[in-house]
């Protein structure tokens, strides 16, 4: 492969009936088929016997694309290597190095130490986001509370104070536990 075939690239949806054949084909494969039977896709070239088997991965690949290109988004396919730098594990998880470095330091994250490096895996700092991204949602859920107009002020507010301290109580405990790692 060339060095240019690896780069970052970004595609621009087109409309076209090309793409509506490929929806409606996978749309009609599916129907028919269900989740019942591991369906076998195919690349064909123009000689009868010009065939290949695409995997079940590449074709979940091409099917995310063909869906986010209907829908009129733009795809981006950014090859990444499946070790990082602490500077790519930062941009993967947008935030800065320093949090990465913090996140390795109290074990949240792991990383092999290479020379005066840390290096860490892909599926470690993807497995971290689904993580992070799962707390995240389970505390805003912890925290939210239904508000009706019919509720007292005075109880929304109690139940805002509450969620407040909840939060807070959260965050002290992650200073002390990184404090006594640092």
């Amino acid at each position: 492969m060339t060095a240019q075939a690896l780069e970052q690239q970004t595609f621009l949806p087109e409309k076209s009936d090309e793409l509506a054949q490929v929806i409606s084909f996978l749309a009609i494969h599916e129907a028919k088929r269900g989740n019942t039977v591991e369906p076998r896709y195919m690349l064909v070239g123009a000689d009868e016997h010009d065939q290949v088997v695409v995997p079940a991965s590449v074709h979940r690949i091409l099917k995310q694309v063909v869906d986010a290109m209907e829908a009129g988004r733009a795809v981006t396919v950014a090859p990444q290597s499946t070790t990082l730098t602490t500077q790519q594990a930062a941009d993967l998880l947008g935030v800065s190095r320093p949090t990465v470095k913090r996140l390795i330091d109290i074990g949240d994250l792991p990383a092999e130490r290479v020379g005066s490096r840390h290096k860490l895996l892909l599926t470690d700092v993807l497995d971290y986001r689904t993580k992070r991204r799962t707390r995240q949602y389970a505390a805003l859920a912890e925290t939210s509370i239904d508000f009706l107009d019919e509720n007292d002020p005075e109880a929304v507010r109690e139940q805002l104070r509450d969620a407040r301290k909840a939060i807070a109580e959260r965050r002290r405990e992650r200073r002390e536990r990184s404090a006594r790692i640092v």
